[in-house]
């Protein structure tokens, strides 16, 4: 399977699974977030949870493919982002294989961009979240989408110490900027003692 997805006046070719997220065309939460993006030439970006690979495809084809990382839990998924990669003629793209962002190399992203699964429990957006963090420069800023208000708002106040959200189509995207080296609960308590 695959679709053709138009944007900025150009047509990507992505091939797809049926067992992968949003197998036939682009997914209304992740166009909603890309909205909230705002790329500048050589900002490094690291797709979390890349699925078939649309957004780091969106991303390297603004920043350069040297300037984006990939990941997902599912090598299915990294297959495919591979070879979706390919399929558009994108080179220089670091695609690896985890369940979060250890195997990652960098710790100087602009930007982290996440559609974490939601429909189940916050294990996997926690992790996200928390581990995310650390590899953002001060500055970078973190994008997630996801139908679920309350507990995203109260973990990214927490760990970034502020959000910014924007609701489209019955999606919410979270938008935090990292301003510090640590976590801004952690920044409380100290000042709370």
């Amino acid at each position: 399977m695959e679709y053709i997805w138009k944007v900025n006046g150009e047509e990507l070719c992505i091939g797809t699974e049926p067992s992968l997220f949003s197998p036939k065309g682009p997914d209304a939460g992740t166009l909603a977030m890309l909205e909230h993006v705002e790329l500048k030439e050589n900002d490094r970006v690291l797709d979390l949870g890349c699925g078939a690979g649309l957004v780091g495809i969106w991303a390297a084809k603004q920043v350069g493919g040297e300037n984006v990382v990939m990941t997902d839990i599912d090598p299915l998924a990294v297959e495919t982002s591979k070879k979706n990669l390919a399929r558009n003629n994108i080179l220089g793209v670091t695609v690896v294989c985890g369940s979060d962002v250890s195997a990652v190399p960098g710790k100087d992203f602009d930007y982290i961009l996440s559609n974490p699964p939601y429909h189940t429990d916050f294990k996997v957006a926690k992790l996200f979240i928390e581990k995310g963090f650390n590899r953002l420069k001060i500055g970078g800023h973190m994008l997630l989408v996801t139908k679920r208000k309350d507990w995203y708002k109260n973990k990214m106040i927490a760990i970034f110490g502020g959000v910014r959200i924007y609701e489209k189509n019955g999606y919410l995207v979270f938008v935090s900027e990292k301003k510090s080296e640590n976590f801004a609960n952690k920044i409380r308590k100290k000042f709370e003692k």
